[in-house]
């Protein structure tokens, strides 16, 4: 069944692990970096924080270089699987921490067309509902290291029940219609740029 029809399609092996495993292992000592910077009072402008407003207080980084580079190499993988022209709006990455949560929602309409990526770490599903529904029970999805979740976030509701492993790295890759320019980049002029550069235009 296609993309168009499902509204998500699942990708075995969207990446070899040796890609995963080195973004993964990337993304840890970028957070024990920042973690180990904080306490000691030093300010690392544009790499990464703690918490946002869908986890109060795992790592997180919106558009870190290397997740950015993965957006644009595996363009031509979602363009293929969802039959769509599309663009790269943002990247987005967590360690995920016992305990965290991702709240049933929506997406913003620059996720018109979004992937997560399981990195590494211990398993955690994400569920979402395909009818388009709220509030119902959804379809659980497993991924292994490397493989891949396409889904229409903006239709989809979907979500991840409390973690009950240690540790989790995904990284969220963002895509909309090449249509729909005003979404290009998420706003920004380029990809690679941090969140200052949102509606840079309109400054």
């Amino acid at each position: 069944m296609s993309f168009k029809t499902k509204k998500y399609l699942i990708i075995k092996n969207a990446i070899p692990k040796i890609i995963a495993n080195y973004s993964y292992h990337y993304l840890l000592l970028k957070r024990e970096v920042t973690n180990k910077c904080i306490k000691k009072g030093i300010k690392l402008q544009h790499f990464g924080s703690f918490g946002d407003p869908m986890i109060s207080k795992s790592y997180c980084h919106y558009s870190d270089i290397l997740m950015e580079t993965l957006l644009v190499e595996l363009l031509p993988l979602m363009k293929k699987e969802t039959k769509i022209n599309l663009v790269p709006t943002y990247s987005y990455c967590r360690i995920y921490e016992k305990e965290d949560e991702l709240k049933r929602h929506k997406d913003r309409k620059s996720c018109a067309i979004s992937a997560t990526l399981n990195l590494g770490g211990d398993l955690w599903p994400i569920f979402l509902e395909p009818s388009g529904g709220v509030g119902m029970k959804g379809k659980k999805v497993n991924l292994k290291v490397g493989d891949m979740l396409i889904y229409d976030g903006c239709q989809l509701e979907h979500w991840r029940e409390p973690f009950k492993g240690n540790i989790c790295g995904q990284v969220f890759l963002h895509y909309n219609n090449a249509k729909d320019k005003q979404f290009h980049y998420d706003t920004r002029p380029m990809l690679g740029l941090p969140k200052e550069f949102l509606n840079a235009e309109k400054k």
